[in-house]
């Protein structure tokens, strides 16, 4: 399928909106899991939610038995249903996304790019950078994870929940201590202290971290 052809899925309200994820492949996973195609944060949204699946010219929304549901223009989902240009599609009544036909067709207010902060994340270099230089070396795999996370919240709180799901996915959430999340914290603040002396990672007393990006 040409990338130009390929129906579009945009989250059209919220800090993330605007945020697209290009349907060009057989399938495309919604959840809180950090392996998810397109990775929420946001408690309510279980492990492996939903997903859409391409058959032939059809794309299908299927829930996976999620525990807060899956609904398609208001209506929960049961199994899967058939997707048709400007549906919308609410994951656990707290991120709505709209299913556009084509790329070429997404309408002009939800593609208004948003403003970059001092610090950006490239996911597929596992790269940062900070005011335009690149934090060299790298970071570890887990301080990557946990920024990541942070960044793709784009403000939003991400709790320690979320933190462990994220940087220690293979531990089911069990054996990591507050003291390890908060080791870890300091050590990324420290590293991102390199290039610029903004406190980029806030503790929020009660509910977890945020990221406090600025604009450039």
């Amino acid at each position: 399928m040409d990338n130009n052809e390929a129906p579009v899925l945009i989250i059209h309200e919220g800090k993330m909106a605007g945020q697209r994820w290009l349907l060009d492949a057989e399938v495309l996973t919604i959840g809180r899991a950090p392996d998810c195609d397109v990775s929420l944060v946001e408690r309510p949204v279980s492990r492996y939610h939903a997903r859409i699946r391409r058959l032939g010219d059809r794309f299908l929304i299927e829930d996976l038995g999620s525990k807060n549901g899956t609904f398609l223009n208001g209506n929960a989902v049961h199994g899967s249903a058939a997707l048709q240009d400007g549906d919308e599609i609410d994951i656990a009544q707290c991120i709505k996304f709209l299913f556009v036909g084509t790329e070429a067709t997404v309408p002009l207010r939800l593609v208004t790019p948003v403003a970059e902060g001092r610090l950006t994340v490239d996911r597929d270099q596992r790269q940062v950078w900070v005011n335009g230089e690149a934090l060299d070396p790298p970071l570890s795999l887990a301080q990557f994870r946990l920024l990541d996370r942070l960044f793709q919240a784009q403000g939003a709180v991400c709790t320690r929940d979320d933190v462990v799901d994220t940087v220690w996915p293979e531990t089911g959430g069990l054996g990591v201590s507050e003291q390890a999340i908060d080791a870890l914290v300091r050590r990324l603040r420290d590293r991102l202290s390199e290039l610029d002396a903004h406190d980029y990672v806030i503790t929020v007393r009660g509910h977890g971290f945020r990221l406090d990006n600025p604009k450039r």
